[in-house]
This record gives structure tokens, sequence and C-alpha cells, in this order.
């Protein structure tokens, strides 16, 4: 009798065991459209990694309904000005994403496009060649110098100048949210030298004597006016011009802005000029930090 207890109690965990490893549940069996909802309130980056874990989740993830609360509100405008670019309208919503992740040439390559990858924000970058700068034509004054150090591969540098105006504008549809403007800037002119990065200074003047002055307006009637030197030689830094305020995401806004130092009292030179950066206020923090 003994024995045959022995016996049943050695072959009941046994079948217990096994009972149990049957019905533990796996991510695998975890419902699709579960998991898909669940990837609903990840980052795209978040979703990108559990993409990686199995066939389910992989499949999860690659829900246009998902997707779609990532795109920006404004994507199919968005498509519309990269129409001459690329045909993007024939990939699913994560490939689309995917590719507004990168920087999209528009307006003849003189302005990009991109939206930030983890938070869906929209991001612009007006050319130097996109600007309206005072004497641009004058080679006495001014020179449009091939870089690898500008998206745009060139830049405008100042060589003296009494007169300093820079003017630019965009008429664009932006999702609703609040937006900073920063001027790409650099005093002195950087070359490579024996494959070393160098910055030559000797032309830089005039610039502690007054500040620059910036401008920004809207369309909808948003002024901001803002100032301060030009500092940091050899070095691109991000001036913030301010920040402006969308509401009505489906309706275009003309955006003005300006850089100037027109105090004929004094010249000045040795500044490099790139691009015009317009981004969510959130992104736009981190290059405040940097300054």
């Amino acid at each position: 009798m003994g024995a045959n207890a022995s016996a049943c109690l050695q072959s009941y965990p046994e079948s217990s065991s096994s009972s149990s490893i049957k019905s533990k549940p796996r991510l695998e069996d975890i419902p699709e459209n579960c998991i898909a909802l669940v990837l609903t309130h990840l980052t795209p980056p978040e979703i990108c990694k559990l993409a990686q874990l199995n066939r389910a989740f992989r499949a999860a993830a690659s829900s246009d309904f998902i997707w779609d609360s990532k795109l920006p509100s404004n994507y199919r405008y968005i498509l519309e000005k990269l129409s001459n670019n690329k045909d993007l309208s024939c990939l699913g919503k994560k490939g689309l994403y995917g590719n507004l992740c990168h920087h999209n040439p528009f307006d003849g390559g003189t302005r990009e496009i991109w939206v930030d990858k983890k938070t869906g924000g929209v991001c612009l970058l007006i050319s130097s060649r996109a600007l309206t700068i005072t004497g641009i034509d004058d080679r006495r004054y001014w020179t449009h110098l091939p870089t690898e150090e500008s998206r745009f591969q060139t830049i405008a540098y100042l060589q003296q100048t009494w007169w300093l105006e820079v003017v630019g504008d965009i008429d664009f549809q932006l999702p609703s949210g609040c937006y900073s403007l920063f001027f790409r800037l650099q005093l002195g002119r950087a070359s490579k030298r024996l494959g070393r990065r160098v910055c030559n200074l000797d032309h830089i003047h005039g610039w502690n004597i007054k500040p620059v002055q910036f401008h920004l307006t809207t369309s909808d009637g948003q002024h901001v006016t803002s100032k301060c030197f030009l500092n940091n030689p050899g070095n691109w830094m991000h001036y913030h011009v301010g920040d402006f305020l969308v509401v009505e995401s489906h309706q275009s806004m003309r955006i003005k802005f300006s850089l100037t130092q027109i105090d004929c009292t004094h010249t000045k030179g040795g500044v490099c000029i790139d691009s015009v950066l317009i981004c969510p206020v959130s992104l736009g923090k981190e290059l405040r930090v940097l300054l």
C-alpha cells in the first residue's frame, strides 16, 4: 500500500507539471488587437523595439491604426509638398512615418521638412539661399561657401558690411501647437586643414558693439522682437528668435522673420549664415540649453 501511494505521489506531480506547462500563458497567446491597443500608448521608438519580441508583436506594430495616431495631423499636406520629389502615398502608415522622419527637401531643395521620430513633431529648415540678404550679390561683402557643415551644402559668409539685413518667410500648414524659430549662425570661417577642422577668426569684428535684432511676425497677428550679441566664435549656434502659437491645424500660416544690425556707425563682419529652423517648443528647449 505504501509502495502504491509512493508511486501515485511520484506520478501526480509529473502530470500536474506537464499540465501547468501546457496551460502557462505566453506572449504569443495575447490577441493581436490587444497588443496593438497597448502599443498606441507608446512612442514610435518603443513600438519598434517591442516589434522585435516575436511575430505577434511585429504584426501588431505594423497596424495602420497605430501609426495613424503617430502621424502629424497635416501629413497629407506634407505629402502634397513633397509630391515632386517622391511618392510616399503608396506606403503603409508605418513606412510613411519612417520616411517622413528623414529630412525631405522641397521648394527646389532650399527647404527641408521632417517629423521628429520620438514625438511626431513637425520641423522645418530654411536654407540661406531661400533668404533675402541685402547685398548678397556683391562679392566685396558676401560669398557663398560650399561646406559639409550645412545640410544644404552651402552657407552665406559675410566679410564686411555697414548694413546687415536678412529677411525670410514661409507659408505653411503646421499642426496646432507652440513653435520656436532659430537662426543658425557662426562667427568665423571654418575649413579643413590636413583633415582637421580649423576656423579663421581674423575677420570677426563689430558684433560686441551693438546687439543683433531679431523679428518674428505671423499672419494671425503675433509679433516677437528680441536681441542679443553674437558670441562663441568658431561654433555653430542656434539663436532663439521667439515662439509662436498655431491654433488652427488645417490653415496655412505665413511666418515672417528677420535678422538685422543696421547701425551704420561701425562695420561688422566674419559671420556665417546657414539656415533658419522652425520646430516644436519641446525640441527647441534642447537647443536653448546648448546656448
